[in-house]
Formats: C-alpha cells, sequence, structure tokens
C-alpha cells in the first residue's frame, strides 16, 4: 500500500510524526506499506514547522509545496493547484490527512477528485462553531473521507449521525498523545527558566491565537489585564503566536509579571508546559496534553471539539470574557482545581494500531 501523508501545519507535524514511525516499524516487520510525506508549506516560519521535523524525527518531506501566506481562500486555492500536480505525479492508493488546518481540507478535496481513498485521522470532533475555520475544515473532511481514526466515542457518535458507517469508523486513540509520551523524558528546559528564574508550579503559560480572542485590541488588552493581575504576582510565560503579535505590538501592555518569548519548538515548550501551575490558552490540542500532564488548563473559548478533556480530563471552559478570568484563577490559587482522567486509548500506541488497520484494509 502506498500512503501519502498530508503535513501543513504546526499542529500536523506532531500527529504525522508517530504514525511514519509506526509506518517504519511496519515495514521492518515486512509489512507492504510505504508512505510519501508531503508539506504543503502552510505554515513556513521556523519556529511554526521546521523545529519539529528536527524535534521528533520526521524525515524530510518528499517535496514541499511551498503554500505559505495568503487569505483563506488564496491558500486553499495554492494548496489545490500545487497538490493535484503532486498527486497527478506520484500517484497513490491513500491520502493520509491530519487535524483540521486548511492543507486537511483542501487536499482532502483534491485526493476525491483524482479517485484516491482519503483516510483522516482526528476524524468526528466537532465545536458546532461555524465561525471557526476549522470546523468547516472539520466538516468538508469527512465529507469526503472514506475511512475515520477517532480520538473518542462523542467523535464516533458524530460521524455516525452525519451517515457513515461503522466499517468505516475505527476508534483508535489519540495520536498527538503519541508524540507527548514518547517524547515525555526528552523534555528540554529552555534558556528562558533561567533568564526569568522560572521555578516549578510557580508560573503560569499562556498561549492565544483566536480571532475572538486577539483581533480585538480593547479585548485582547483587558483578557491580558485580567490575567496578570490575577495571579498572585506569579511569572506568565507567553510565548507568542506570529499573528498575535502583529496586534500585540500596538497595545503597549506592561506588567512586570508578563513575559513576551518567541515561538518555542516542541521539546522545549512541553517543558514549560509540565512544570507550570496550569496552561491558560484557547488551543484545541495544548487542552489534550495538559490532561495527560495532569496541568489544570482554563481555556478561553466558548466552545470546543475536544469535550472528553472537559469531562474527563484537567481542563474547563470559561468563555472570552474577561471577566470571567479572576473566578478561574481564585478556584486554581485555592487548590479546587479538578485532578483529572486520561481518556480511553490516549495510551501512546494509537499510531501503532492505525498501521495495522491499513496492513488489513
Amino acid at each position: 500500500m502506498k500512503v501519502t501523508l498530508i503535513a501543513g501545519a504546526r499542529p500536523n507535524f506532531m500527529k504525522i510524526a508517530p504514525l511514519i514511525h509506526a509506518i517504519k516499524n511496519a515495514q521492518s516487520r515486512g509489512g507492504d506499506i510505504s508512505y510519501r510525506l508531503v508539506h504543503t508549506g502552510q505554515h513556513y516560519d521556523k519556529n511554526m514547522s521546521g523545529t519539529f521535523f528536527e524535534e521528533l524525527n520526521i524525515p524530510k518531506p518528499d517535496v514541499n509545496l511551498g503554500c505559505g501566506g495568503g487569505t483563506q481562500a488564496e491558500q486553499t486555492a495554492a494548496i489545490m493547484v500545487a497538490f493535484e500536480k503532486e498527486l497527478m505525479a506520484n500517484p497513490t492508493d491513500l491520502v493520509m490527512v491530519v487535524g483540521d488546518v486548511t492543507s486537511t481540507m483542501a487536499c482532502s478535496v483534491v485526493a476525491k477528485k483524482l479517485c484516491a481513498k482519503v483516510a483522516h485521522v482526528e476524524a468526528g470532533i466537532r465545536s458546532w462553531d461555524l465561525s471557526m475555520p476549522e470546523e468547516i475544515n472539520r466538516m468538508v473532511t469527512d465529507s469526503l473521507a472514506d475511512y475515520y481514526f477517532t480520538t473518542s466515542e462523542v467523535a464516533n457518535q458524530n460521524l455516525r449521525r452525519f451517515g457513515a458507517a461503522d466499517s468505516q469508523i475505527f476508534f483508535v486513540g489519540n495520536v498527538m498523545i503519541d508524540t507527548l509520551l514518547a517524547n515525555r523524558s526528552r523534555f528540554v528546559r529552555p534558556a528562558v527558566c533561567d533568564q526569568l528564574t522560572l521555578k516549578p508550579q510557580q508560573y503560569l503559560m499562556l498561549t492565544m491565537h483566536r480571532p475572538a480572542n486577539v483581533d480585538e485590541a480593547e479585548k485582547l488588552k483587558r483578557l491580558m489585564n485580567e490575567m496578570v493581575s490575577n495571579v498572585y504576582g506569579l511569572p506568565v510565560v507567553f510565548p507568542i503566536h506570529p499573528r498575535t503579535a502583529k496586534i500585540f505590538s500596538d497595545l503597549g501592555i506592561k506588567a512586570d509579571n508578563l513575559h513576551i518569548v518567541e515561538p518555542m519548538g516542541y521539546l522545549e515548550f512541553n517543558y514549560l508546559v509540565e512544570q507550570s501551575k496550569a496552561v491558560i490558552t484557547d488551543s484545541g490540542g495544548i487542552t489534550e496534553e495538559t490532561t495527560v500532564m495532569g496541568v489544570p488548563c482554563i481555556t478561553l473559548r466558548d466552545n470546543t471539539e475536544r469535550p472528553e478533556t472537559c469531562t474527563m480530563g484537567t481542563n474547563e471552559l470559561i468563555g472570552t470574557n474577561p471577566d470571567n478570568i479572576k473566578p478561574a484563577l481564585d478556584r486554581l490559587f485555592a487548590g479546587q482545581w479538578k485532578k483529572g482522567l486520561i481518556p480511553p486509548l490516549w495510551d501512546g500506541h494509537t499510531s501503532e494500531r492505525i498501521v495495522d488497520i491499513l496492513l488489513n484494509i
């Protein structure tokens, strides 16, 4: 079986890495499977993509389509045009897409129009919020896919509700947790720990990039002020997303305990997350990682496509209203945050299960 793997943006790389390792392990056992790695170039900044290939031991892509930048429509179009040429030149048995970024959706459309089978890893998750580009990407991809690899029973139910047959749905767990558990012993203490004199459990991590939080300058300013004012003086470390940085630079926010740093590599970032008192974020993937690491997670969103991180894990949605930040932080500092459990099959062996299934399709 020939498999074309698609990677485009930072969240994809953590999901692609264990799949490549599992395919190589299957090959070493005589399995009839090979892969071609296509990087669409959606994230082209080294801190947002390049370091992940090095840190997670991902081979150099067979091709980089170079489709970075532009609006949503421009980027989607560029990926589709470039991937059509790539797939026509290199036919495959299966195009495997992961997650919910623009590349996931664009390559799925191209694959189906060229009559290639599509497998979606992390299929069936839904926020039911069509203001999120990712939700549109998920829905389009799942409407086209032939095989669905899922992270939870909730995802299975979503797919069945929209007409997927049980024979197409495979509940396998979470590939991103494969990467987390495989690399946990390799986390790297970043230089910022000494520069800021960070002590375990005595600082908070912050990430924000969603339009609902960062596009309105006054709202972003209020969010930031509520955070830095209600952490009892502890440092807040903010690896800033390039998208957020453009807006943030004009706000003039200054606080002695707020530390803006560049985007970090996977191993350094997760070292800081694991050692932190809590994470404040609007990311979906980070809520999964904090659940497995047992780190309290405060999510600045009104909805989530990963409800198991709330019902079972350490995550809590508090919405995007700045007024909700202080009560959440007060509970955290009062020692009242939930402990959480790890969802079923988030055990580090998801990619092995996926490859075993592929070998039997």
